[in-house]
């Protein structure tokens, strides 16, 4: 956790658990201008790690029988025009070839913009409210990056489709699934989406964006208030160490699919080890986790990781003082993978 800190990051808390049983700290400071340290078990935006508990209601479904992986997209949401090769695995997998609303590189490397998610831009736009079929409408107003199924790419579209997908095929909006098939039965009390908020409930830590003003002054900007509609289905998730703990040990554990979808889902697809809503990550002999991190547009970054078993695990979250380069986040991923292998992997590295 030091490690973090001293790269720059303002806050962290964890939680491991495993065979000893449950540890949590924190470490830095929950807000600037103050020497309290984060709350071990606080509030925070986490950002993609809604994608698995997506993926997993979307399993569910196909294990009820009400929806196939292999459907066409089309056909369930034919109001988007879709193309009708793209099946719900494709947008489990990030295989669409759909166009990330939040932006997205064309293929001789050229960035295309999308609506604003970081940056200056976004900042005076950050308690905007959006419509999940406004951001996909956005996103099929530009060219598919590839043909559907050809190739792999991270792309927070295809998730808001797979959530619109739940709220089809159940007549229920995905925020009341997940309650209904996750929150509740799991009794995750401090996870919510941020479908009916613009701020952190309860204990939390401050995430920062700083920038120069036209005057050349450095301002910062205490982003804690932030509507996550940008990221509906793909990004929205407000959660806590223990919950996020709570909800992949017993996803890995076998407790919510069965076990031949749980194993499709933790298939990964080679060109980026994603299989179903989880990162498949081989980090040497007899260390493989599960995982998925998440951060939304700044100041927050969100951990998820988990042995294949579920009985260990690595849950929590950093905040720092972004910015346009990204500051100390530049360095989340070493970070992480440094405390990555020293649980599960004893400290050692890959290889």
């Amino acid at each position: 956790m030091q490690a973090f800190i001293d790269a720059g990051f303002l806050g962290v808390q964890l939680q491991v658990n495993d065979e000893q049983g449950k540890w949590v700290d924190s470490a830095g400071v929950r807000k600037l201008g103050t020497n309290a340290k984060p709350p071990v078990n606080g509030r925070f935006y986490a950002g993609s790690n809604v994608k698995t508990m997506i993926a997993t209601v979307v399993l569910q479904l196909v294990a009820e029988g009400k929806i196939g992986l292999d459907d066409s997209v089309a056909g369930l949401l034919p109001e988007f025009g879709l193309d009708a090769r793209i099946t719900v695995r494709m947008l489990l997998q990030h295989t669409s070839g759909v166009f990330n609303y939040t932006g997205d590189f064309d293929p001789d490397g050229s960035w295309v913009p999308g609506i604003p998610s970081t940056g200056q831009e976004w900042l005076p736009n950050r308690l905007r409210h959006y419509e999940p079929e406004e951001l996909v409408r956005f996103a099929l107003s530009k060219p598919a990056r590839f043909e559907p199924g050809t190739d792999q790419k991270y792309t927070n579209t295809n998730y808001t489709l797979a959530a619109l997908v739940i709220e089809k095929v159940t007549g229920r909006s995905y925020a009341e699934e997940l309650r209904r098939r996750i929150f509740k039965p799991l009794g995750l009390t401090g996870t919510s989406l941020s479908d009916d908020r613009a701020q952190l409930p309860g204990p939390h830590s401050h995430g920062y964006y700083s920038y120069k003003d036209a005057s050349g002054k450095e301002q910062v900007v205490d982003i804690s208030r932030q509507d996550l509609s940008l990221l509906s289905g793909a990004g929205d998730l407000i959660t806590t160490s223990q919950d996020l703990h709570t909800f992949f040990s017993a996803l890995n554990s076998g407790k919510l699919l069965p076990a031949e979808l749980l194993a499709e889902m933790r298939t990964p697809n080679p060109t980026m080890g994603y299989g179903l809503g989880v990162f498949v990550q081989n980090l040497g002999p007899n260390c493989t986790v599960l995982r998925h991190n998440g951060s939304p547009p700044h100041g927050y970054g969100a951990l998820m990781y988990s042995s294949p078993d579920g009985k260990t695990t690595v849950t929590g979250a950093v905040t720092w003082v972004d910015s346009a380069t990204r500051g100390p986040a530049a360095n989340f991923q070493t970070l992480v993978d440094g405390l990555v292998k020293e649980v599960f992997c004893d400290g050692k590295s890959a290889g």
